[in-house]
């Protein structure tokens, strides 16, 4: 089969939504979490960025991982609502690079916070006299931009070469976006080699931060056990669970998926997986770290209290 001309051409998303009756109230479930997940995401980093009660070390890099969510869900949902309502699947060549780009470049950032975030809480319990040192404002910016320099490599690297393969097959990508590994069976060469290097990034970007979050954790869960003050360990037990409920629905969708040989994966499988990592979790996150913690409460009726009329106001 002769290759088809990337540069003019593009693909056919096949979607998420299956042609049944239900094939509604799911996209309009789905555009609910969407909602959801903007708006909640949007007040975090809002919440975050005027309350100086949360000008903290753990709340600045909070308020990055809802900017990795926001760009997540936004980088998928919307151009999948356009497909849905339009009857169109198609997108762009350039439309299905950005979503690479977008993807690779938000979930790499997002694994690599995650383990900031279990540092923090790792030095706040087991190393309190040294935080101010060891999570300086400083050290918060190198977290923050080693992870979008080592993403934003990951991220063009490969998404650049899988656009430069030759694609002569069905133009039919199995998938609600453009995932890479959903695209190399699309192309007129072998892609082996390839597909083990993609699965070789795939373990440094996931499971070297999962053993460096573990390992975080398990100290501070010693440490907790070893507390005497029974108020101290819930309060920090509390925030700890808060963090690892977060990593547990980001990495157990994502690692199943990606750190299986790509002789094991089952496209139909590694979509319904991605619903997870790229729609659940960002709705999930700002909704977990509000209603658990006190203190994003707080600012909650601190700052949007400013905002609502007095009685006095009112006439009442």
């Amino acid at each position: 089969m002769e290759e088809w001309n990337q540069t003019t051409s593009g693909f056919f998303l096949l979607g998420l939504f299956p042609p049944t009756r239900a094939r509604l109230f799911l996209f309009l479930l789905v555009f609910l979490i969407f909602l959801i997940a903007f708006l909640g995401n949007s007040i975090m980093i809002l919440l975050i960025s005027v309350d100086r009660h949360l000008h903290t070390p753990m709340y600045f890099l909070l308020s990055h991982l809802s900017l990795m969510d926001l760009m997540y869900i936004c980088s998928t949902v919307p151009k999948m609502t356009m497909n849905f309502l339009s009857g169109d699947n198609s997108i762009s060549f350039v439309g299905c690079g950005f979503q690479s780009v977008c993807f690779l470049l938000t979930g790499g950032v997002e694994a690599l916070l995650l383990v900031g975030m279990a540092y923090d809480r790792y030095v706040a319990i087991c190393r309190p006299l040294h935080y101010p040192i060891l999570m300086s404002k400083r050290m918060c910016l190198f977290m923050i931009a080693g992870s979008w320099v080592f993403s934003s490599i990951n991220a063009i690297s490969h998404t650049v070469y899988a656009f430069h393969i030759p694609y002569c097959k069905s133009r039919v990508i199995n998938h609600f976006f453009c995932d890479i590994p959903a695209m190399l069976p699309l192309a007129c060469i072998d892609t082996q080699t390839y597909e083990y290097t993609v699965f070789f990034s795939t373990n440094i970007f996931l499971l070297v931060p999962f053993i460096g979050i573990m390992t975080s954790y398990g100290r501070v869960l010693f440490a907790i056990y070893h507390m005497r003050s029974s108020q101290g360990k819930k309060k920090a037990f509390t925030t700890c669970s808060t963090h690892l409920t977060v990593v547990t629905f980001y990495y157990a969708p994502f690692t199943y998926t990606y750190l299986q040989p790509p002789a094991f994966r089952y496209p139909e499988e590694d979509k319904n997986l991605a619903v997870f990592y790229t729609i659940l979790t960002p709705m999930l996150n700002p909704i977990i770290y509000s209603l658990r913690n006190k203190e994003v409460l707080g600012a909650l009726r601190r700052v949007f209290g400013k905002a609502l009329p007095k009685k006095e106001e009112l006439g009442l």
